[in-house]
């Protein structure tokens, strides 16, 4: 898998979870699902990064997404 794949992989399943997480603590139930689903994409964002010479900087995320959307969108 491309570590750019991975990223975006990553950080859309860290954004995902957080109304998840929220949820949980408004009804007062423990987040387990969304703690689960916070630490891979946590893992993997911490994989690509470590895959990619050089790493992420802040301002290459939003071209990366346009590139890894570019691509499964014909």
């Amino acid at each position: 898998m491309d570590s750019d794949l991975t990223l975006i992989i990553g950080l859309v399943l860290v954004i995902l979870s957080i109304p998840s997480i929220m949820s949980a603590f408004s009804e007062g139930h423990t987040p387990r699902v969304a703690s689960v689903v916070i630490i891979a994409g946590g893992a993997l964002v911490v994989w690509a990064i470590t895959q990619k010479p050089g790493g992420y900087s802040l301002i290459e995320i939003p071209d990366v997404f346009v590139r890894v959307v570019a691509r499964f969108i014909p």
